[in-house]
């Protein structure tokens, strides 16, 4: 994971337990302690919880994606790990 990962995901944390907060106990963290929902700093936390949320949704679907090419890969090229294996490394380096 590179840095803006971790950060996404660590404001992503702190979006999802402000959420439960206000859910669970109608208690806005990000508000009291930034000055209310309508001090800029809190908009400004909120913001950047929204982006890094965006930004962990890509993240979401390049983990597919990866998935995706290894599972076509592992379709393509079998492993025969038996004791003719080798047989059939020969077969295919051949072609």
């Amino acid at each position: 994971m590179n840095w803006s990962q971790i950060l996404a995901l660590i404001l992503v944390i702190i979006g999802a337990i402000n959420w439960g907060l206000i859910g669970f106990f109608q208690f806005d963290l990000v508000a009291s302690i930034f000055g209310g929902q309508g001090a800029i700093l809190s908009r400004i936390i909120y913001a950047l919880v929204g982006l890094s949320g965006l930004y962990a949704l890509t993240l979401f679907f390049i983990g597919m994606d990866n998935d995706l090419v290894d599972n076509e890969m592992r379709a393509n090229r079998p492993n025969y790990g038996t004791e003719f294996g080798d047989d059939f490394r020969s077969f295919y380096k051949s072609e």
